[in-house]
């Protein structure tokens, strides 16, 4: 059995509703265990045995129930904590601008350049799997879209603030 923080990419926004204890009950059909789920934005805790069949199995489950597809990014919960560990910017000002976007993939080099290239006023940095933001005016008025991360890392992903993170670790390791 493995302990996974399953994040789902864009869900209880734009139509796209997804009741946490509806998606707790699907996981629990998957043969998910000590499932349990934080905040309405699709951060569910589950421990299984294969966390990539799960991921795969839980995005089919979501579409074939409410009738759209989100991405399931899984982590351990040291995967989280080595993220939080890892992010490279200086902690100033309000922490919620801060974000670490979990990426499917990892990017290439020349998919990072690329990004990088763009001249965005945000400060952003790549490392593994992961996109660590610091968002210069705020998560709502920057121009750092998914679709824009879709195109030139060439993944999707989904982010979270550093304090959801924060709170993500200590509950799947509680």
């Amino acid at each position: 059995m493995a302990r996974r923080v399953v994040l789902l990419r864009a869900v209880n926004v734009g139509g796209a509703k997804l009741p946490m204890a509806e998606l707790r009950e699907v996981a629990q059909e998957l043969g998910a265990r000590d499932v349990s789920t934080f905040i309405a934005s699709g951060n569910l805790l589950v421990d299984v045995d294969e966390p990539e069949a799960f991921d795969r199995a839980l995005e089919r489950a979501i579409e074939e129930r409410f009738g759209f597809f989100r991405e399931a990014i899984s982590r351990s919960p040291e995967e989280l904590r080595t993220a939080l560990e890892a992010h490279p910017f200086p902690i100033e000002g309000e922490r919620k601008a801060h974000h670490v976007y979990f990426l499917l993939e990892p990017p290439t080099e020349q998919q990072v350049e690329a990004l990088m290239s763009k001249g965005l006023p945000d400060r952003l940095a790549v490392i593994g799997r992961d996109l660590h933001i610091r968002y210069a005016d705020g998560v709502a008025n920057t121009k750092l879209t998914p679709a824009l991360i879709l195109r030139t890392l060439g993944s999707h992903g989904t982010g979270r603030n550093l304090n959801t993170v924060e709170k993500l670790v200590t509950l799947a390791t509680v």
